[in-house]
């Protein structure tokens, strides 16, 4: 039996780090999970993965007054650093309505353009609250052109199961939406 969820303001979100490697299995299952209740495609990122975003500072995690996992986000870097990805943002079942994911995705905003400053950051996504969060910070709906052509980013949708869509159309299309924030045009 799980404890009570607590309110968002018991919720510490930090740049993760080595210390809360414990936390990477979980993670990953909670965002695979997620990915099957919701019925869509996700990118299988490996426990193994997770741990090395933490050890670069490329995570965001929040973690409950009483030490639980609450929730999670990392960020990529494509094009040497010209494109940035806000990826994998999960919350704890417990701990969704109290807009969680939307304290991290900001975080992890701001951690991007803390970090790369001039980089165009985007996502591709199939859930509607992000689709709002994304556009709450500025970013839009763009064609999959506008995105990386890194082939190492692309290479990283082949686990999921949506694939072949994305094979098939040639990288123009797929069930998700790819979302683009630029910073040449205007910062929030």
């Amino acid at each position: 039996m799980s404890a009570a969820p607590l309110s968002t303001d018991d919720i510490a979100i930090s740049v993760a780090d080595m210390s809360h490697v414990s936390f990477a299995e979980e993670i990953v299952d909670t965002i695979y999970q997620a990915a099957l209740q919701r019925g869509t495609g996700i990118a299988r990122r490996t426990p193994e993965y997770i741990s090395q975003k933490m050890s670069e500072g490329k995570a965001i995690i929040a973690i409950s007054a009483d030490g639980r996992f609450a929730g999670f986000c990392y960020i990529e870097t494509w094009e040497h650093g010209g494109y940035v990805a806000n990826s994998g943002l999960i919350v704890k079942p417990e701990f969704r309505g109290q807009n969680l994911a939307r304290r991290i995705k900001r975080f992890a905003f701001e951690l991007s353009r803390t970090k790369y400053p001039d980089a165009k950051i985007f996502g591709i996504t199939t859930s509607a609250p992000v689709m709002k969060i994304n556009s709450e910070l500025g970013y839009f709906p763009v064609h999959f052109s506008k995105l990386t052509t890194d082939e190492a980013f692309w290479k990283g949708c082949q686990s999921c199961p949506n694939y072949d869509i994305l094979q098939r159309t040639n990288r123009s299309m797929c069930l998700c939406t790819g979302m683009l924030f630029d910073p040449k045009d205007g910062s929030t």
